[in-house]
C-alpha cells in the first residue's frame, strides 16, 4: 500500500452513502485522512479532500469531522496555500464551509449504526460493477457526443455508457477497479469537453463533484470494451454471494479497512 492507493480506495468507498458512517466510525481511517491534508503530492491531496466532501453528505458525520483534531486547522492551511490547484483550493473551501455550518444531525442508534457495518465490506469486496453518472460540460451537439463515445471507448474497464444529452449528462457503466478520474481524464484529452461526478447527498438533492482529470493514467482498450457478464449483476446472486462474504470477512483478521487503519498508524505514528 501506499498513500495514494489507500486514499483512492477510501474515495471510493466513501462514494457510496451506506459506507460513510462506517469509515468516519474507524479509529485510523480519519485521523488519516486530516494527515494526508499536509501531503506534498497533489493527487493525494485532491482524492483526500474529494473523501472528505463524500463523508460530509452524511448530516451525523459533520461534528464528528469537526472535532477531528487538525481537520478545520489543515483545511485553513489548504485554503491559503499557494501554488495549488483551483480544483484543490475550491474543495478545500467547500468542505470546511459545511464542517463550519453543519446542518442539525439526524438522531443515531447502535441499532442503526450495526446495520450499516456488513454493507461497508458487502460493497468493497464483492461488487464487480458499478455505474456513474457524469455532468459534461460541452456536450452540446451530435459531434461532442461522438468525441465523448470515442474517448470512453478508448478506456479499458468502461462496459457500457447512455446519454441524456437535454441534461448534458452520461450514465457509464465501469468496473469496480477503475478510477473514476479515468473517464474524467478521457473526457478531457477531447480538449472541448469536461466531467463531473454527479452526487445525492442525503438530502436527495444532486450535487457536482469535481474530478481530477490531470495526471491520470487512463487503461486503454486494444481493442472493444472490457464488458462483463450481465448475470453478475443479478440481484438473487448478489445477496447469496453478499452473505457468504460478509461470513468471510468476519471469520478473517484482513479486512481491507483493518489493512488501509494499519497503513497508517504505522505511517504516521511512533
Amino acid at each position: 500500500m501506499d498513500a495514494l492507493s489507500v486514499v483512492c480506495q477510501l474515495r471510493d468507498l466513501a462514494s457510496e452513502p451506506q459506507n460513510r458512517a462506517v469509515i468516519v466510525q474507524d479509529q485510523g481511517c480519519l485521523p488519516g485522512l486530516v494527515l494526508f491534508l499536509d501531503h506534498q503530492n497533489p493527487e493525494v491531496l485532491f482524492s483526500t479532500l474529494q473523501t472528505l466532501r463524500y463523508l460530509a453528505e452524511l448530516p451525523p458525520n459533520v461534528p464528528i469531522m469537526k472535532n477531528e483534531l487538525g481537520m478545520m486547522v489543515s483545511l485553513e492551511n489548504i485554503i491559503r496555500r499557494e501554488g495549488l490547484s483551483l480544483d484543490i483550493t475550491v474543495l478545500a473551501k467547500e468542505v470546511y464551509g459545511i464542517l463550519r455550518e453543519p446542518a442539525n444531525p439526524a438522531s443515531r442508534t447502535p441499532e442503526r449504526e450495526n446495520r450499516r457495518k456488513p454493507q461497508f465490506f458487502i460493497n468493497s469486496t464483492n461488487k464487480k460493477a458499478k455505474s456513474v453518472t457524469l455532468h459534461i460540460q460541452g456536450l452540446d451537439s451530435t459531434h461532442q457526443r461522438s468525441l465523448c463515445e470515442e474517448a470512453l471507448l478508448k478506456v479499458k474497464g468502461v462496459i457500457s455508457f447512455t446519454f441524456q444529452m437535454a441534461s448534458k449528462r452520461c450514465t457509464v457503466r465501469i468496473r469496480s477497479d477503475l478510477p473514476t478520474e479515468s473517464l474524467a481524464t478521457a473526457i478531457a484529452s477531447t480538449k472541448v469537453l469536461s466531467a463531473q461526478q454527479v452526487m445525492k447527498n442525503e438530502a436527495g438533492d444532486e450535487v457536482y463533484v469535481p474530478l481530477n482529470s490531470s495526471g491520470v493514467q487512463v487503461p486503454q482498450n486494444s481493442a472493444l470494451p472490457d464488458y462483463l457478464p450481465e448475470e453478475e449483476e443479478s440481484p438473487e446472486r448478489e445477496v447469496d454471494k453478499a452473505i457468504s462474504r460478509t461470513a468471510a470477512k468476519e471469520d478473517s483478521s484482513g479486512t481491507w479497512l483493518n489493512a488501509a487503519a494499519s497503513f497508517l498508524t504505522k505511517t504516521f505514528y511512533w
